[in-house]
């Protein structure tokens, strides 16, 4: 299985491990070699194929994150480790190999679907923690190999403890989740791929009305939710689901863009803050987020 880490449109090394033995003069030196012994024995008992991850499994990736890995370390994840897995699916593409770069497109797409059952607030995620996945290679796939096993791996340095907090959520944390991540998929998924609106109006259009519907459904889910910063943001919310359903329907690029930019505005993630904090939510924007928004 091969390890990738996606990228965002608009916006895995087979490891032996070896005990050396080690020759040392004074107690100290041997003592050293004597924990070096037991440190590298227990990373041996805790390897796993990458064929079997499971999700919730912490690890340390043996070599590189990137890259082809047959086996990772697993760790308790109250110890310190590079990454967990918070997602799983399997591709359904037929019998032949879709290609590294199908096989990527599948997974750029599925695994942040997956990834948020798990880790549903994006926002409370540690520092420096990005959304990679293991996918079959064209070997692993010619054995029956399908599975995508997606995770949040950090590239520099470690981090501990469970990112599960799907299920310590309140209902209205829940609720509140649901809605706007489904607005802020919407936008990204469906993201044309030229620059200008004028080269794909009906692909920017079809963004529009995507996003509109996504917020048409948040700001139903909200009505339920209690709170005056959450009544703020859902009257907001409203507006700029109008905003983008004007784009969806303009005539033309001119149109387009007089709709576009206060309903892109209307989803500037900095407007949810007081009504996150309202409801117990992280509130630190992230910076790929806030990048975007400050223009």
């Amino acid at each position: 299985m091969a390890t990738h880490a996606p990228s965002r449109s608009f916006r895995g090394v087979s490891a032996v491990v070896a005990l050396i033995a080690a020759g040392a003069v004074g107690c100290s030196g041997v003592s050293d070699a004597v924990d070096s012994a037991k440190d590298g024995a227990k990373k041996v008992a805790r390897q796993r194929s990458v064929f079997s991850l499971d999700i919730g499994d912490c690890y340390n990736p043996n070599g590189k994150a990137e890259g082809t890995a047959f086996t990772v370390e697993i760790v308790p994840c109250d110890e310190a480790h590079v990454g967990q897995v918070v997602g799983e699916f399997s591709i359904d593409k037929g019998k032949e190999y879709p290609g590294d770069d199908g096989v990527s497109s599948v997974a750029d797409n599925q695994c942040p679907v997956e990834a948020q059952k798990y880790s549903p607030d994006t926002w409370a995620l540690p520092k420096g923690v990005s959304l990679f996945y293991y996918t079959p290679t064209k070997e692993s796939w010619a054995t029956g190999d399908r599975a995508v096993s997606c995770t949040y791996t950090k590239e520099n340095g470690k981090f501990s403890g469970t990112l599960d907090t799907a299920k310590s959520l309140k209902p209205e944390q829940a609720t509140f989740l649901k809605g706007s991540n489904a607005v802020y998929e919407a936008l990204w998924a469906n993201q044309s791929e030229k620059d200008a609106v004028e080269d794909d109006l009906a692909g920017y259009k079809k963004q529009a009305k995507a996003v509109a519907a996504a917020l048409a459904a948040h700001v139903d889910g909200l009505k339920d939710v209690k709170g005056a910063e959450v009544a703020k943001l859902r009257a907001t919310l409203t507006k700029a689901a109008a905003d983008w359903k004007k784009a969806a329907n303009a005539a033309d690029a001119d149109a387009f863009y007089v709709a576009y930019d206060p309903a892109f505005d209307g989803i500037d993630p900095n407007a949810s803050v007081p009504a996150r904090k309202e409801l117990g939510l992280a509130t630190t924007v992230p910076a790929d987020e806030a990048e975007v928004w400050a223009g």
